[in-house]
């Protein structure tokens, strides 16, 4: 299972990965009702503290928020249009604190560690039908196959380099063609395993 944990000894890590779901939770939720600039400034600082006393490598937060950008500018360069460069200032920090935190969690926490607290989450309804080991399933292949869809891009991009095609807009044809068989591929493997 790939995994983008980053492997240390810190405060940040020594914290349950329920309870850090939950803070990632209430803090997706609070941040959207935090109306200032300022106090939205804070809360960014804040994870970018957590990020220094988790000791994660200036690169690999630097490496987060560089992908982040365009979309982040994009969304911003909209919010300024339709509803001023205020509420776009308050939506580029939310966002960007949010995904922060997000990878946050996500390089201090053990991916088998969150799909074994989804799962206990999800066992009280199972009776209702809800099958926690399929969903953790779910969530573990999920995240496996990220990297795998990127790796295909770049093949993708790559092959049309060498056939002198710097930018096409049919990009996302051959990309999407490779997962759906990268998909019934892997539906195959699991039906001849008994996984329904």
């Amino acid at each position: 299972m790939l995994s983008l944990y980053h492997d240390a000894r810190t405060p940040v890590h020594t914290v349950p990965a329920g309870a850090k779901l939950l803070v990632l939770a209430a803090a997706g939720t609070a941040l959207f009702f935090v109306p200032s600039i300022m106090w939205l400034a804070i809360a960014l600082a804040v994870v970018l503290g957590l990020y220094g006393l988790a000791r994660i490598p200036w690169r690999t937060t630097a490496k987060q928020v560089v992908g982040l950008l365009p979309f982040l500018a994009l969304i911003m360069v909209a919010q300024v249009i339709f509803t001023g460069w205020q509420s776009a200032v308050l939506v580029g920090e939310r966002l960007l604190t949010l995904v922060l935190l997000a990878n946050l969690v996500t390089l201090t926490t053990r991916t088998s560690a969150m799909i074994d607290t989804l799962e206990r989450a999800l066992r009280p309804l199972r009776p209702l039908g809800v099958r926690p080991e399929r969903v953790g399933l779910l969530v573990a292949m999920t995240i496996r196959f990220i990297p795998v869809i990127r790796e295909q891009a770049e093949l993708v991009r790559a092959a049309q380099r060498a056939r002198g095609i710097e930018r096409s807009t049919v990009f996302l044809v051959p990309l999407l063609i490779r997962t759906l068989r990268m998909a019934d591929g892997v539906g195959e493997a699991l039906d001849a395993r008994g996984l329904d």
